[in-house]
């Protein structure tokens, strides 16, 4: 497998700095046009983020956030202490039909945002309907784990997750679940950083809690008042974290 630093040089000199808007978007854009244009190998090391940086012109944040949601999408592949590797060749790195979602610019995010708060809504109105028992416990369970990491912001990120994903199983829909789960990946860069502070974590933990009652109550017309309410203040959380 190459490796860093023997393929450095190749992909340094491959890309060029941005000199308009440089925002994760325009990164992960970039390096992703780079990756699928066939000039580099399956399994090439790329460079430390410092020197991706410096050639792009843009800030170490930016190439980390950028690499980060190529990583969700399976583009390529970090591994601690090791480095960062491109995963696939050209025709496997990302299906084309998902290629627009990548990051590509405020109007994709923001419509993203707002097929994802339908399709909740309508996840919620379902699970109420359809929920176990045993999976009305599990989202019990979520709760209280949001509920106990509310000064932990990762914690208490990956227990709303779990309770999103409980519900969204519970509809028993697959078609449903495949396509919140990719565009949950395809937000989860900026999900990840929605939720800044305890005082907003809480907000979030009252949101939630009002869905859980209403899915215990099995009232879907609730459940899916109750969703709406949270995806409101959700996509305000993510649409100031994708512009920040």
């Amino acid at each position: 497998m190459p490796a860093y630093p023997d393929d450095s040089s190749d992909i340094s000199g491959a890309l060029t700095p941005l000199t308009s808007e440089k925002s994760v978007s325009t990164v992960a854009t970039s390096l992703l046009d780079l990756f699928t244009s066939g000039s580099i190998s399956p399994g090439t090391r790329l460079p430390p983020e410092r020197e991706l940086a410096k050639v792009l012109a843009v800030g170490r944040s930016a190439v980390r956030e950028a690499l980060a949601a190529l990583e969700i999408l399976g583009v390529v592949d970090v591994r601690p202490g090791s480095g960062t590797y491109l995963r696939g060749s050209t025709s496997e790195l990302l299906p084309q039909s998902l290629r627009w979602g990548i990051l590509i610019g405020k109007r994709s995010t923001e419509e993203l945002i707002e097929m994802r708060g339908a399709l909740e809504i309508y996840a919620a109105r379902l699970a109420a309907e359809r929920m176990s028992e045993m999976s009305v416990s599990r989202l019990a369970e979520h709760l209280a784990a949001m509920e106990s990491s509310l000064h932990n912001m990762g914690a208490f990120v990956e227990a709303d997750l779990r309770f999103h994903l409980e519900l969204a199983e519970a509809t028993a829909n697959a078609v449903l679940l495949d396509t919140l789960q990719i565009i949950r990946s395809l937000l989860r860069v900026w999900a990840d950083r929605a939720v800044q502070d305890s005082e907003q974590a809480e907000v979030a933990l009252r949101e939630h809690a009002q869905v859980y009652d209403a899915i215990r109550a099995r009232d879907g017309d609730a459940a899916a008042s109750a969703m709406a309410g949270h995806m409101t203040t959700a996509a305000r959380r993510l649409k100031a974290a994708s512009s920040s």
